[in-house]
């Protein structure tokens, strides 16, 4: 019967018909193997791909969250440089610290001519060269402190005392208001987050 089993086998094989049924070959369970390891592979890969994108998309709104933060805390050290240099132009009495043209005080410069707030050396830790002053208020947390300077920008003379030319019957200013212009600058976190704001005070005397 050795002879017979072999046969048989080889029949079984191959795919053919035994007493009127067809027998499944071997082959069959290879392709099956074959395609389910394929199919692994491709779940694999969508896993992959979904996973990276998935951190990708988690780095970019710490990024965003951060930057928001670091311009938020720029904002508000500028913020309070800005209220030093208002309390600073409150506390004048003349414009004899505005002669100098230095140490953060400034007359406004004239048409065509750059700026005093553009000529400043903000990047500067310390007024090394006097060109700002530096704010009172210290700010935690930011790479550098804030800092300021004030300009002189005009005198405004009231309606009152308009027509009269020669201030007779008054002391010579006691009807102008002197105009001031507070420029702040601060920094965040990081020196490349940078705020710098601008505010118009008016005061008499």
């Amino acid at each position: 019967m050795g002879w017979y089993d072999e046969r048989l086998r080889k029949r079984l094989s191959s795919g053919t018909r035994v007493n009127g049924l067809v027998m499944t070959t071997l082959n069959t369970r290879n392709n099956e193997r074959g395609v389910v390891l394929f199919m692994s592979l491709v779940m694999l890969l969508i896993l992959t791909i979904l996973g990276l994108s998935s951190v990708q998309t988690t780095s970019l709104q710490e990024r965003m969250s951060r930057n928001a933060r670091d311009t938020n805390l720029a904002f508000q050290a500028a913020e309070s440089a800005l209220r030093d240099g208002e309390d600073l132009v409150e506390g004048l009495v003349a414009l004899t610290p505005f002669d100098a043209g230095t140490n953060g005080y400034y007359y406004e410069n004239g048409p065509g001519v750059s700026p005093n707030w553009r000529d400043v050396s903000w990047a500067e830790a310390a007024p090394t060269d006097g060109n700002f002053l530096a704010a009172d208020t210290a700010i935690a947390g930011v790479a550098g402190q804030p800092k300021y300077i004030v300009e002189h920008v005009m005198a405004v003379i009231s309606d009152a005392d308009a027509l009269n030319l020669d201030n007779i019957g008054q002391d010579t200013g006691s009807g102008r208001t002197q105009i001031f212009r507070v420029t702040a600058y601060g920094v965040g976190g990081t020196q490349t987050a940078r705020v710098m704001l601008q505010a118009t005070y008016g005061k008499r005397f």
